[in-house]
């Protein structure tokens, strides 16, 4: 057998540590490594902030792993960590397939996940990386035709987001719907960054961590994300999804109004039976 160095796909996952990039370099999953649908997490593993293979996980490791990887402060982390494993009904150490087990904290209509398939226990790890485009392709710029600078990714383009994969899916329970804001709404305080014209987190970065499950090269925490400012960002995004549906169902109405109006594409006759021309 290859030693690691020489090849790099053949080395083992033992502990927080990988053989080959180091203590917090990125490594992809080994086939034998344990994996969620949380990209949160599944990153944890590839940077070794929580053990690499994703297996005998430990809560109290799980929530210093949060606050090392992506600086969230300590009652954000307890929160994160035992509601998870209040949910799972666990209280010893977990694999992280084991977060993936349908509609206790996973969910369906996923940003980048197919839904669980009808009658399968856990859900989906694959990444669907047209999904992925998807995401970043609900991206706008705050201002129309605005060009300049790098395309960052904000509450209102999460909003879309979530909207689309529901009308795609199907809606999700309130418990799911809130769980499915706030996993974004913790990267987007994590990352947030401003332009000229925007506050939001750069949509490569985005890419890189849903799509690939990787931080950006070299970043570390800055700042602390807490609890009460992903709170905040949460209800953002319920409130921008709000206004997209009201919007959309004003829209609808519109148009429905304007179809009933109409006979075969012809406006309908104005005449009435006291019109001369009516009678004859």
């Amino acid at each position: 057998m290859s030693k690691p160095d020489a090849n790099p796909q053949i080395h083992p996952h033992l502990g927080k540590s990988c053989p080959v990039t180091g203590e917090h370099g990125f490594c992809p999953p080994r086939p034998e490594d344990s994996r969620s649908p949380c990209p949160a997490l599944n990153t944890m593993a590839n940077h070794g902030y929580i053990n690499r293979d994703g297996k005998n996980v430990s809560a109290w490791q799980i929530q210093r792993g949060l606050k090392a990887c992506y600086g969230l402060s300590t009652p954000l982390a307890l929160f994160l960590t035992y509601v998870g494993f209040a949910m799972l009904k666990r209280v010893r150490p977990i694999n992280l397939f084991e977060i993936g087990k349908h509609n206790v904290i996973e969910h369906n209509a996923s940003l980048v996940h197919h839904d669980t398939p009808e009658g399968h226990e856990f859900a989906p790890i694959h990444i669907d990386q047209s999904l992925v485009d998807k995401l970043i392709n609900d991206v706008k710029p705050e201002k129309e035709g605005d060009k300049s600078g790098e395309s960052l990714m904000n509450a209102v383009d999460v909003a879309r987001s979530r909207i689309r994969r529901e009308k795609e899916c199907g809606p999700v329970d309130n418990v799911h719907a809130e769980i499915a804001r706030g996993e974004m709404a913790i990267i987007l305080g994590v990352w947030e960054t401003k332009s000229q014209n925007k506050a939001g987190i750069p949509t490569e970065w985005m890419r890189r961590w849903i799509g690939h499950e990787q931080l950006p090269d070299d970043w570390r925490p800055t700042q602390k994300q807490g609890l009460l400012n992903t709170i905040g960002r949460s209800k953002a995004i319920r409130t921008a999804m709000a206004e997209m549906r009201k919007a959309d169902t004003s829209s609808t109405a519109t148009e429905g109004t304007s179809a009933s109006g109409t006979l075969n594409g012809k406006a309908p006759s104005t005449t009435t039976a006291d019109d001369p021309k009516a009678m004859q």
